[in-house]
């Protein structure tokens, strides 16, 4: 057995045991993201292999949660990538106008920033109080962060640079209050947002949404994986329901995955209503 081999054995070996000890499975996972993160965590540790660490794992207990931080993807910020939600605003949300509820679903929302981002938005566009959001992801320690809703205030700069550029109408410092912990969003912001965990590579869909937003997430999976999760944001959209994916992304389908897209430069997509509807429509 080559080195190479080796390698690949030791981390099948790890990622089985993350998941016999904590539910979570990596194993689907870009291999190449999963082992720099490893090669990382190996270096903290001053760990001569991928074996020592799950050793590591198995019998010290202040090392599984460690692991699983680094494995949690949490690179995030407010209005990111400001050009997609500048074509929500004006392409997306005249089609929400018409509805009686919103629903929507942040998968994969790390510490909250973009979900806060569209409740800004639909804010701003007067549909505030007829959206009931959901923002998960699969870490809880993020989750927690995201309901608390206070970002570094450094990060203030750059964040209205984003929102100014993503359309706003107003000042962004509206939104947000200052004290010596940094920048405080405004209660208002939070009233229709509920943040849970949710695993999506082992849980099931919750809900019927009307826009699922799930950007920078599935670059992370491999092919099967993706599959499996747009099976679920498949059964997870009513017909005509909107998929919002990152800029490096895109729909993989198969017979029983319904997307068209909608916006091909921000990787919007819309569910395909069944033949029967689209006659009837």
């Amino acid at each position: 057995m080559t080195a190479s081999n080796k390698e690949e054995l030791e981390l099948d070996l790890l990622l089985i045991a993350v998941y016999r000890l904590t539910g979570f499975d990596f194993r689907q996972y870009m291999r190449s993201s999963i082992m720099r993160r490893v090669e990382n965590r190996l270096s903290l540790e001053k760990l001569n292999s991928i074996t020592h660490l799950t050793e590591k794992i198995i019998h010290d207990q202040n090392m599984l949660p460690k692991v699983l931080a680094d494995f949690s993807i949490n690179v995030t910020e407010m209005f990111r990538d400001p050009t997609f939600f500048k074509t929500f605003r004006e392409e997306v949300v005249p089609f929400l106008r018409e509805l009686p509820e919103i629903r929507i679903w942040h998968a994969g929302c790390s510490t909250g920033e973009e979900a806060y981002s569209m409740a800004i938005l639909l804010h701003e566009e007067g549909l505030g109080n007829k959206v009931k959001m959901y923002a998960t992801d699969m870490n809880e320690k993020v989750i927690h962060k995201a309901e608390q809703g206070m970002f570094p205030l450094q990060k203030m700069q750059l964040y209205t640079k984003n929102y100014m550029a993503a359309g706003g109408k107003k000042s962004f410092s509206e939104y947000y209050k200052v004290d010596h912990e940094g920048a405080h969003l405004i209660p208002s912001l939070k009233e229709n947002i509920v943040f849970a965990q949710h695993n999506l590579v082992t849980d099931g869909s919750f809900n019927e949404f009307h826009v699922i937003i799930c950007r920078n997430v599935l670059i992370y999976f491999n092919i099967d994986l993706q599959l499996q999760v747009f099976k679920l944001f498949n059964d997870s959209l009513g017909p005509g329901g909107f998929l919002g994916l990152g800029s490096k992304e895109s729909v993989r389908t198969d017979d029983s995955i319904r997307f068209e897209t909608f916006h091909t430069q921000e990787k919007i997509f819309i569910k395909k209503r069944r033949m029967l509807e689209q006659n009837i429509l």
